[in-house]
Parts: C-alpha cells; structure tokens; sequence
C-alpha cells in the first residue's frame, strides 16, 4: 500500500514521460536551477547521485556544447548522446573515489550538485544520519573542486544534524538558499542546500 502522499504516477511523472525525460526528478533541478540562476552555457558541473540520468538531462541542455557535464552513481547511467556528458559508475563513499572522479575530469568545476540519498531504512534518525554523511561527501568535493564564485546543491533530510551542515555551507559560500522544489513528493523530508558563489 502507498504511504499517504506518494502517487507514484503523478502529474510530474506523467510530465516527465511525456518529455522525454528519464525521471521525475528533472523538474527539481530545472526549478532550482532557473530560480538560483546556477547553470551557465559553458559551464562545468558534476551530478553525484546521476543516476537514472534526469538531472543529466537538463544540466547538458543548459551548460551546451561548451560545458561538460559528469555524471556519477552507484546504478549505471544510460549514455548520453552528448559527447560534453561523462557518466561513470562510482562510490561516492569508496577511498578510491576522489583519483576515480580525477581520471574522469581533472579541472575545476563550477557547480557541484548532489541528489545522493541513502537507502532508508525506515527509521529516521538513521536514514537523516547517512543522508548527512552524503551531503557532507558531495560538500567535501565542492571544496576541494569548486572554482571561485563556483556554486553547490545538496539534497538532504531534514532533522538530525542539519543546521550543523547549513553552517558548513554558509562557511564556504557567500550566500545559503533553501529549496523544496514543487515536483518534491508529499510527505518527504527532503530539501536542497544550495551554496552560491563560492569565496575564496
């Protein structure tokens, strides 16, 4: 039986089929995107937790032949007929992660998203700590990754240790956002961390 607020088939996913679009989920990055202003033409931007691949989608529209996008997740990504889309099937949390990304792109990134969510178990505490741990990993990438004036968007649950994360955020970036996108399901804990402009 679905929970109370979850359609599986709603509008969003009905949209999204109708586009062309691999996932609901294109619509989340879509909003942030456009309300925040973070995807350029030319840009380049990592997606962690890409797949099946609907943020992938927008994010190569936007950035355009000029950008590069790379993709990367536990499940493996569709390819991309784009040659400016990288995919590639990696642990956020394995040692071996960073020289990993490294082969795939060595420079600097203008954008680092994340929608990497842990497998939940159904108790809250536990899945708001694994998704903390994540947000914290795609945190760790942007600041070793990110260009100057760079920007970064993490999903995460809120509850736990949030605020402690929104801090961090806030610590490296000159200005924090908060986004519940519209194509969110009901009843999800979830919420976007955006940081803009990254300082020096």
């Amino acid at each position: 039986m679905a929970k109370k607020g979850y359609t599986p088939k709603d509008h969003f996913f009905k949209q999204a089929k109708s586009q062309g679009l691999r996932a609901r989920s294109a619509f989340k990055i879509d909003e942030i995107a456009k309300r925040l202003g973070i995807l350029k033409k030319g840009a380049r931007v990592l997606d962690m937790g890409a797949a099946p691949g609907g943020f992938l989608q927008v994010i190569a529209d936007a950035v355009g032949p000029a950008g590069l996008v790379v993709g990367v997740d536990l499940a493996p990504i569709r390819p991309f007929t784009q040659p400016w889309v990288r995919t590639a099937v990696l642990d956020v949390l394995a040692e071996d992660f960073d020289g990993k990304l490294k082969a795939l792109y060595d420079g600097p990134l203008d954008v680092v998203v994340s929608d990497l969510a842990p497998k939940t178990t159904g108790i809250r505490t536990t899945d708001e700590a694994r998704s903390q741990r994540l947000a914290h990993k795609a945190l760790d990438v942007a600041m070793a990754r990110s260009a100057l004036g760079g920007h970064f968007v993490a999903k995460l649950f809120m509850g736990g240790d949030f605020e402690e994360f929104r801090a961090a955020v806030k610590g490296a970036y000159a200005e924090v956002k908060l986004v519940r996108p519209e194509a969110t399901r009901g009843g999800s804990m979830e919420i976007y961390v955006a940081g803009l402009n990254r300082r020096p």
